[in-house]
C-alpha cells in the first residue's frame, strides 16, 4: 500500500515506531500530486520544499527521541482563501491573483508551529461564493470519483484533494455548506465547527458573521485531531470564544447508544433525490439499530433559510468586498481616465460574473428605503431560526438531515441558472445562520456509485458529541468509502 493512501492517524504510528519518515510520507504525496492534479486540478500554487524541510526537522526529532504533535510531519493542503506569509493568497481571484500576504491567519500558524507540512494553497469558488468550484477565476477542480462532475464548493480543491490523496487532509471554509457539501459530493469527513471556535483572523472574508474554518478529513478520528489543534480562543479574533476547550479526540467512543436524535421531515421531503432519501432512511436504521434515539421532528421555518441567507450573506460580501478598489491592494486595471473609472473598470474587470451578482445583490438589500424590507427583515428571521434550532436541540443532542438534495452534478449543468445552484445549499445554509456546528460523513453512493453524506447538527460547542456519533456510524461498518480509480497524468507541477 502507498503511503499516500494512509490517514493521519495512521501515518502517526508510522512516524512514532520509526516505520516510515515524514520526508518519505510527504514526498509520497507530492508524487502523488506530480501523478493526478492535472486531472483534478485541486492545487493553485505548491509550496513543497517547504513542507519538505518541515519533514525533515520531524524526523530530527523523531531521530532525538523527542514526542511530537499528533500531526506533525504529515502533509495536507490550505484552501487558498486563507493567508499564508509570502505565499500567494488569490482567493481563485483575478482580483487577488498576485497577492503575497505578510502575515499567516492564525490557524496556519497553528499549523507551522505544530511541524505540519504544508504542501500548497488549493482551488475554491471565487471569494468563497459558490457550490461547484466552477467561478474559481484559474481553473476547474474535478470531482475524483467522476471528472465530468463537480467536486463541490467552495471548498471544491479542499475536497478533492483529500478523496484524490493529494493531501492527507485539508482545511476548508464554510459560509453556507462549503465545507459539508463538497465533502459529500467526494466521499470524505468535513465539519463545520461553531461559529467562534476555530479562530478567523487571516481567513479572507465573505460574510463576516457567516464564515467558519474547518477541517476536511479522510475519517473521523483524524477530522478530531485536527480540531485538537486548530480550535481555540484568538485574541486577535473578537468572535472567538475564550473558554476551556475540549479534547475532541477523547471523545471518539464507538457508542451510539442512548443518543437521541431528530429528525427534521421538512429536509426530508420535496427537493431530496429518491436515492438520497432512500440511503439517509437506511443511516436512520442504523442509528436506531446502535441504540440511538431516533424521533422525527420539525422545522417549519426551511422554506425561508435560502432568503434569510443570500440577504445576510451578498449584504455581507458587499461591504467586505468594498476594499477592492485598485487603491490599496489587489488588481488595478491598466486604462482609466479618472478615480471613478478606476474603481468601475477595477471591479468590473477583477471580480467574476457570480462575485459581481452577489456584491450587486448586496449592495441593493443594503440600499436607503430596502434596508428595513430585506437585510432588517432577514436579521429577524435568523433571530427566529437560531431560536429554532435551540428549541430542537434542547430536545435532542443531534439532529439528523442530508447534506444535499443530490449528488455531484456535471460540469455546467446548474451554472446558468443562479436559482437552481443556490438550491444546492439548502440543507446547509441554515447551521451558519444559526452558529451551530455540523459535520458530513460519507454514508453511501448513488446507483451510478456517486457519494452521499449524512449531516449530523449539534448544539453550540456541540462538537464531541457530533464526534461520537459520527465515530460510532463509521466504526459500525454501515458504509466503507472506496477510493476513486484515477488515471495518472504526470508532470502536474
Amino acid at each position: 500500500m502507498e503511503l499516500y493512501t494512509l490517514t493521519a492517524s495512521e501515518m502517526h504510528e508510522l512516524l512514532k515506531t520509526k516505520k516510515a519518515s515524514s520526508v518519505e510520507i510527504t514526498n509520497s504525496v507530492i508524487g502523488r500530486i506530480d501523478d493526478v492534479d492535472a486531472t483534478i486540478g485541486s492545487f493553485l500554487s505548491s509550496t513543497f520544499d517547504s513542507a519538505l524541510d518541515t519533514a525533515k526537522t520531524v524526523d530530527e526529532k523523531i531521530a532525538r527521541n523527542e514526542k511530537i504533535a499528533p500531526l506533525a510531519g504529515i502533509p495536507m493542503a490550505v484552501k487558498d482563501n486563507m493567508c499564508t506569509k509570502g505565499v500567494k493568497t488569490t482567493c481563485a481571484s483575478r482580483m487577488l491573483e498576485n497577492y503575497i500576504p505578510m502575515y499567516d491567519a492564525d490557524v496556519v500558524a497553528k499549523l507551522k508551529k505544530a511541524d505540519v507540512p504544508i504542501l500548497g494553497k488549493v482551488n475554491m469558488d471565487e471569494f468563497a461564493m459558490g457550490s461547484s468550484t466552477e467561478t474559481s477565476y484559474f481553473k476547474k477542480t474535478r470531482n475524483p470519483h467522476n471528472i465530468e462532475r463537480i467536486p463541490g464548493g467552495s471548498s471544491g480543491g479542499s475536497a478533492a484533494a483529500v478523496c484524490a490523496d493529494e493531501a492527507v487532509y485539508a482545511l476548508g471554509s464554510d459560509t453556507g455548506g462549503s465545507i459539508r457539501q463538497p465533502s459529500s459530493h467526494c466521499g470524505v469527513v468535513g465539519l463545520k465547527p461553531t461559529y467562534g471556535v476555530v479562530s478567523r483572523f487571516g481567513l479572507v472574508a465573505f460574510a463576516s458573521s457567516l464564515d467558519q474554518i474547518g477541517p476536511i478529513t479522510k475519517n473521523v478520528a483524524d477530522c478530531a485531531k485536527v480540531m485538537d489543534l486548530i480550535a481555540g480562543h484568538d485574541e486577535k479574533d473578537s468572535t472567538s470564544f475564550n473558554i476551556d476547550y475540549p479534547n475532541y479526540s477523547a471523545n471518539l467512543i464507538p457508542d451510539a447508544k442512548g443518543l437521541k436524535i431528530g429528525v427534521p421531515r421538512e429536509y426530508m421531503g420535496k427537493g431530496i433525490s429518491e436515492d438520497v432519501s432512500a440511503v439517509i432512511k437506511n443511516v436512520i436504521k442504523q442509528y436506531e439499530d446502535m441504540g440511538a434515539i431516533v424521533e422525527e421532528t420539525s422545522l417549519p421555518l426551511t422554506d425561508y433559510y435560502l432568503a434569510a441567507y443570500y440577504i445576510i450573506a451578498c449584504a455581507e460580501a458587499s461591504s467586505n468586498l468594498a476594499r477592492y478598489d485598485g487603491i490599496k491592494y489587489g488588481y488595478r486595471t491598466k486604462d482609466f481616465s479618472d478615480l471613478t473609472d478606476l474603481y468601475k473598470k477595477t471591479r468590473s474587470e477583477g471580480f467574476g460574473d457570480e462575485v459581481k451578482r452577489r456584491i450587486i445583490l448586496g449592495t441593493y438589500v443594503l440600499s436607503s428605503g430596502y434596508y428595513d424590507a430585506y437585510y432588517k427583515k432577514a436579521q429577524q428571521v435568523r433571530t427566529i431560526i437560531r431560536n429554532g434550532f435551540s428549541d430542537e436541540l434542547d430536545k435532542y443532542d443531534l439532529l439528523l438531515t442530508p447534506v444535499t438534495p443530490d449528488v455531484a452534478f456535471k460540469f455546467g449543468e446548474k451554472s446558468s441558472d443562479p436559482i437552481t445552484m443556490y438550491l444546492e445549499d439548502i440543507c446547509t445554509v441554515s447551521i451558519n445562520i444559526a452558529g451551530v456546528p455540523a459535520i458530513s460523513v460519507p454514508c453511501g453512493v448513488n446507483r451510478e456509485n456517486l457519494p452521499i453524506g449524512v449531516q449530523l447538527i449539534g448544539k453550540h460547542f456541540g462538537e464531541p458529541t457530533l464526534l461520537r456519533a459520527a465515530y460510532a456510524f463509521e466504526q459500525s461498518g454501515f458504509f466503507t468509502p472506496q477510493k476513486p480509480q484515477i488515471k495518472s497524468v504526470k508532470g502536474s507541477k
